[in-house]
């Protein structure tokens, strides 16, 4: 059952039937492809999300054509406790694909109606779908994997000129209903003159923690080489606009956390402090509870992750994270073939 907080947010709730065809559908996927290394899958995508039923699919594809909704979510799938088995205590270490493939691989044809699902060589070890789950060691990190502290509200990887277009979340658990924050622009809080300057290339942005070779497996150099661009982004700190795109309804890249402004540019951080007032203000809490999906367009909305308390007993909140591109070819320089869909 869901508990959406902010009931203005959009949704789709699949009927019996359609939870019922999509759950036997992965169930069937994942007992004919591997994994999520097989390329014949990742051709497959597109044609296998045709077997959706129809109405997730005009949903979606209003989502994305409509262009004006930050997020929405589908709700009412049937994802098998029994069957998922208990949450992980870190995602290091874990057998590929594990007992919740089918629900990895729902993620992904939702991905192919949205574009194409990407991952990165610098996070989770480079796995296409990633968990997110309380991790004790992270507990008080800017991570997915932290609990006790506020996840600050972001653009997802808001650093990076590939970033994803989209991101999904699936919700395998959540027990303790913990809110997802999402927060929207309303251009109308700001002036023309703090417009025109957050358009301009006036701020950096550092990687966060997750990219970084701490937070990753490396036991060789051709592992470390992964992390050579990250490294330059640090330390040559290039500076970039946080608006884009039409001046009338923009896009935004915000990461409040991993954000600076020159010391010498008073008017940049004074348009900065006032959309980042804009935001925060706006910030609204979404559920997305067991069985929920959650879908982010991360050029109009920015999310986080209220606090919670952590039990660590195999039954505590768990999302598998996909990003999508809307344009695989857009990354094809930091990507090692045409074929991979790890950027890095």
């Amino acid at each position: 059952m869901s508990n959406l907080t902010d009931q203005s947010t959009r949704s789709y709730t699949l009927t019996s039937d359609e939870a019922a065809a999509t759950a036997a559908l992965t169930r069937e996927l994942a007992a004919t492809y591997p994994s999520f290394g097989d390329p014949e899958l990742l051709r497959d995508l597109p044609r296998l999300a045709a077997r959706l039923p129809l109405g997730v699919q005009h949903f979606l594809r209003d989502f994305k054509l409509g262009d004006r909704h930050g997020h929405v979510v589908v709700r009412g799938h049937e994802f098998d406790q029994r069957r998922i088995g208990p949450t992980p205590e870190h995602w290091r270490g874990r057998h590929r694909p594990g007992p919740e493939f089918p629900e990895e691989l729902l993620l992904m044809l939702y991905s192919a109606v949205l574009g194409e699902p990407f991952g990165w060589a610098t996070q989770q070890d480079g796995h296409l779908v990633h968990d997110i789950f309380p991790i004790r060691q992270h507990e008080n990190d800017q991570l997915g994997m932290g609990s006790k502290e506020l996840l600050t509200w972001h653009t997802e990887d808001a650093f990076h000129p590939y970033r994803s277009d989209y991101l999904i979340l699936g919700a395998l658990r959540n027990p303790d209903h913990v809110p997802t924050t999402i927060g929207e622009l309303d251009l109308s809080s700001l002036s023309d003159e703090d417009i025109d300057i957050l358009f301009e290339s006036r701020f950096y942005i550092a990687p966060d923690e997750s990219h970084l070779p701490k937070n990753n497996t490396i036991t060789s150099e051709e592992e470390a080489a992964r992390f050579a661009t990250i490294q330059r982004m640090i330390d040559e700190r290039p500076l970039g606009p946080l608006l884009y795109g039409s001046r009338q309804d923009p896009y935004m890249r915000l990461d409040p956390y991993f954000t600076s402004v020159p010391e010498d540019d008073a008017d940049a951080r004074r348009a900065y402090d006032a959309l980042f007032k804009v935001v925060d203000a706006g910030m609204r809490e979404v559920v997305a509870d067991q069985g929920d999906v959650l879908f982010i367009d991360n050029h109009r909305a920015v999310h986080g992750r209220l606090p919670f308390r952590a039990r660590y007993d195999g039954t505590d909140r768990w999302l598998k994270r996909v990003c999508v591109t809307a344009d695989l070819r857009r990354s094809r320089p930091m990507r090692a073939s045409a074929e991979t869909r790890l950027l890095g």
